[in-house]
């Protein structure tokens, strides 16, 4: 396993760009299966969840060239397995996204419950249960499903969770099935709409996108399409609270200023400097302060996958902050370690924390539990007194994009050591 060796203590200066969103991309790749021409899609980000999917649709049967570059080309006129690999599923939560093509285009499919980071049991009954409103028949079997139809049909679905991947394969199955499709309660995340877009292109007759109604009228085929995938609001997020914490001056390119309402005014809240510029936000050496809540929502709310970021901001800001996620319950387990570093934080239960600052953080080895967390001990690392190790980086590499070294470009003294 990997660690990074981070001295604190350094303000970031210069300009980075903001990466491709991996909860764009991850979709993408499993709606090529939906038709048997080439699909190229550019600005792919460089992270490992790129690269199991890849494999996954491999194993399959698609060809996959260019795996680990900007630019991936899909063909899966060679797909004949309905079995997806339990060893692969197991370390990709996006795994599920192959359900609905899979049924699709094999009338069935067999695979073991999905893996990803553990940040609470993340059921996938409304998976499921769009699936069988549709037609399918599914057995579940200990942590194993068998989902097979012979044909699937346009329906009314309603989602009892605004789950972004359960509002992917849904879309995905009402693309060929027969009939029109209206899924109501629908999750409307920027990576959402740059999925549905792709399809469009490919030909899929969906509307509503962008809302929390989508409506799609199935069709006979569709057929290869390029497609650029979109800049990751997380991605800006944290960049922009690494700035914030270190008191440094960054400027993020790419940045998608509609994609960032709600985490800039937060940010603003504490102190944050912020300048928007013509597709760059400029993050300014900042006084921060503490604010009264932060809580987590679907979009357009604040996304929970910056929760563990602003509970390192937190840290270093002035006053006391309750951060609320009830989305996830394991999304705050890591805050042990940060108050081994010296962190003033109460866990008042497993979805809030209360956060008292600004504290000085000293140095730590500490072990990342998760994506995102792993990513907040990076930032405490940065503004910490010290030379800290983050272990178990692996999980960091799953979403983000080159990360030691677009931090070394901003003067972060990081290393990734083996």
């Amino acid at each position: 396993m990997s660690r990074y060796v981070v001295k604190g203590g350094v303000a970031l200066q210069g300009t980075v760009e903001a990466a491709a969103n991996k909860n764009a991309v991850l979709p993408i790749m499993a709606a090529t299966l939906l038709t048997d021409e080439e699909c190229v899609l550019t600005n792919v980000p460089q992270i490992t969840d790129v690269v199991v999917m890849g494999k996954l649709l491999r194993e399959l049967g698609a060809r996959v060239d260019g795996l680990g570059s900007k630019e991936v080309r899909i063909c899966c006129a060679d797909v004949r397995e309905s079995t997806l690999n339990p060893h692969l599923v197991k370390k990709l939560r996006a795994s599920v996204t192959l359900l609905a093509p899979m049924v699709t285009r094999h009338r069935h499919v067999r695979t073991h419950y999905p893996g990803g980071c553990v940040i609470g049991r993340r059921d996938i009954g409304t998976h499921l249960d769009a699936l069988a409103a549709m037609g399918a028949s599914i057995r579940e079997v200990d942590d194993e499903y068998e989902i097979t139809a012979d044909r699937l049909t346009g329906a009314n679905v309603f989602l009892d969770e605004a789950s972004v991947t359960a509002t992917e394969n849904t879309v995905m199955a009402a693309c060929l099935a027969d009939g029109r499709t209206v899924i109501k309660h629908a999750a409307c995340e920027p990576h959402v709409e740059d999925f549905c877009r792709f399809l469009v292109k490919m030909g899929a007759q969906v509307s509503g996108i962008g809302s929390n109604i989508i409506q799609v009228d199935g069709t006979t085929e569709l057929h290869g399409a390029t497609h650029r995938i979109s800049t990751d609001h997380v991605d800006m997020g944290t960049f922009a609270v690494a700035a914030a914490l270190t008191g440094g001056d960054v400027i993020i390119k790419n940045f998608v200023p509609e994609h960032f309402e709600l985490i800039g005014l937060v940010l603003q809240r504490m102190g944050v400097r912020l300048e928007i510029g013509e597709g760059t936000l400029h993050v300014l050496p900042s006084e921060l302060v503490a604010t009264r809540k932060i809580a987590t929502d679907p979009w357009p709310g604040f996304p929970t996958d910056l929760a563990s970021a602003m509970i390192v901001l937190a840290t270093q800001a002035s006053g006391t902050t309750l951060i609320h996620d009830w989305m996830y319950e394991g999304r705050m387990f890591f805050i042990d370690k940060l108050v081994s570093m010296g962190a003033n934080i109460i866990l008042c239960d497993p979805h809030r924390c209360v956060v008292t600052g600004p504290t000085r953080l000293r140095k730590g080895t500490v072990y990342s539990p998760d994506l995102r967390a792993g990513a907040a001990l990076v930032l405490a690392g940065l503004v910490a007194c010290g030379t800290s190790e983050i272990h178990d980086v692996e999980l960091v590499e799953r979403g983000y994009e080159n990360f030691v070294d677009r931090l070394s470009a901003l003067g972060a003294r990081i290393e990734k050591v083996d």
